[in-house]
């Protein structure tokens, strides 16, 4: 009996403990972005609470795959997390035929984060002037406007190619590794345009290095409401929301999963946190992994009509 009851209590003895060494963030973004931003929020208020170190370790590039491909391999102990997009949830595994990780296999939903609103970009000397222009001209030379996006599948990408299916236009797709060079060739003119949060580009906005063309919501930013939406400024009506979710490793104890999932929450309502999500422009969500999960199979159905249109390239 002894054994057994001890068994019981081993889950809960090392829900008690944890963390109890520093707890690591995996963030598949640079330094300075605005879901980056956040998690260094986040993990400053879950810091606090511990009593342990929180390191956002950022790893930008393939859409997530070598940054996820690489915490799945660690230990399941709840000290390594991972800010999961969906790219990483939704759109690799419609993608790629074979992934470093399997969804339903290596991770655990823990809880939704946040909301982006992205906006259309040109660069500050564009002829592009209006979103009426970049639709003309998209309309008369199919993929003579070019777009930027952090990779094939990223959420940039699934952004503007749900605005091009709805517009029934075809674009060039220019993928960048980081978001430094892919908004330096937007601004430079040598790639037309890009989607991203108001945040990411608020220095290249505020230089007029980049320009805004519309914001793909239904209401006008309150931060900025001289830019129009897309429908009025004459494009189709399409929301890009790209989100943010924070996962653990499967196989991690299920009373370490809840207490991260609750500290996290927990964090999310914190006054601090709310003012960095209010400057960056993002919505914070916090949830339940079942609406995680919830989100996660909305957007694959959002997805699977581009794959099909060929709009973006399975592998």
């Amino acid at each position: 009996m002894a054994g057994a009851a001890g068994t019981l209590l081993a889950p809960r003895l090392r829900a008690s403990v944890f963390p109890s060494r520093a707890v690591r963030i995996v963030v598949p973004y640079a330094v300075g972005i605005g879901p980056d931003v956040i998690t260094r929020n986040v993990g400053e208020r879950l810091s606090r609470g511990w009593g342990q170190p929180v390191v956002v370790d950022n790893k930008p590039g393939a859409s997530g795959i070598v940054a996820f491909g690489d915490v799945r391999r660690t230990a399941p102990d709840g000290h390594t997390l991972y800010l999961a997009d969906t790219a990483t949830l939704t759109v690799n595994p419609l993608l790629h035929a074979s992934l470093p990780y399997d969804v339903a296999r290596d991770l655990v939903p823990l809880t939704l984060l946040f909301r982006a609103t992205f906006v259309v970009w040109v660069g500050g000397g564009n002829r592009l002037r209006t979103l009426a222009d970049l639709l003309g001209a998209a309309q008369r030379t199919p993929g003579a406007v070019s777009y930027g996006s952090l990779g094939n599948g990223h959420a940039s990408q699934v952004a503007v190619e749900t605005f091009a299916s709805a517009a029934r236009i075809r674009l060039l797709h220019v993928p960048f590794k980081d978001a430094g060079a892919l908004f330096a060739a937007v601004a430079s003119g040598e790639v037309d345009f890009t989607t991203f949060s108001m945040n990411s580009v608020a220095g290249l906005y505020a230089a007029g290095r980049l320009r805004p063309l519309a914001v793909a919501a239904r209401q006008r930013l309150h931060t900025h409401p001289d830019i129009p939406t897309l429908p009025e400024a004459g494009g189709p009506p399409v929301e890009m929301h790209p989100w943010a979710a924070m996962v653990a490793v499967a196989g991690t104890p299920v009373p370490v999963l809840e207490r991260l999932q609750h500290d996290i929450v927990d964090a999310l309502g914190a006054a601090p946190v709310r003012q960095a999500a209010e400057q960056a422009g993002f919505e914070l969500m916090p949830s339940t992994p079942q609406a995680l999960r919830e989100r996660i199979e909305a957007d694959a159905a959002l997805v699977r009509p581009l794959l099909a249109e060929g709009r973006i390239a399975r592998h």
